[in-house]
C-alpha cells in the first residue's frame, strides 16, 4: 500500500502561480513512476505530467507552463504551475504507477492516488 499526501493548491488569478507537493515514502518514490492528474467539474480525470527517474513528461496543454520535479531528500514530487489559466481549475491528484516502463497517462494505469488538492484560477 502506498500513501500519497498532497499539499499546496489554492486560489489564484489568471497568470499567477501555484505549487503542489506530494509526499510519499522513500520506497514508493524509488520504485514507482509518479505523476499528476486533474479533474474538472463534469469532466473526466486527465493526465497532466509524469516523472520517470529523471525524465519528465507533460500533456500538451501544460507544456512550457508546468514543471514536475522530484526532491529525493524530502521524499516529495512537486508540480510547479505558472501562467495559470481559468481552464486549469480542477482538483489535482498525485498518482503512482507500480511499473517502471512508462509514465501513466490514463487513470486505469494508476495504482495509488493522493487525496486531491483544489486549484482555482479566476479570470
Amino acid at each position: 500500500q502506498a500513501q500519497l499526501v498532497e499539499s499546496g493548491g489554492g486560489s489564484v488569478q489568471a497568470g499567477g502561480s501555484l505549487r503542489l507537493s506530494c509526499a510519499a515514502s522513500e520506497r514508493v518514490l524509488s520504485t514507482y513512476v509518479m505523476g499528476w492528474f486533474r479533474q474538472a467539474p463534469g469532466k473526466e480525470r486527465e493526465y497532466v505530467a509524469g516523472i520517470r527517474w529523471s525524465l519528465t513528461y507533460y500533456a500538451e496543454f501544460v507544456k512550457g507552463r508546468f514543471t514536475i520535479s522530484r526532491d529525493n531528500a524530502k521524499n516529495t514530487v512537486s508540480l510547479q504551475m505558472n501562467s495559470l489559466k481559468p481552464e486549469d481549475t480542477a482538483v489535482y491528484y498525485c498518482a503512482a504507477h507500480s511499473g517502471s516502463l512508462y509514465v501513466p497517462r490514463a487513470p486505469a494505469d494508476v495504482d495509488y492516488w493522493g487525496q486531491g488538492a483544489q486549484v482555482t484560477v479566476s479570470s
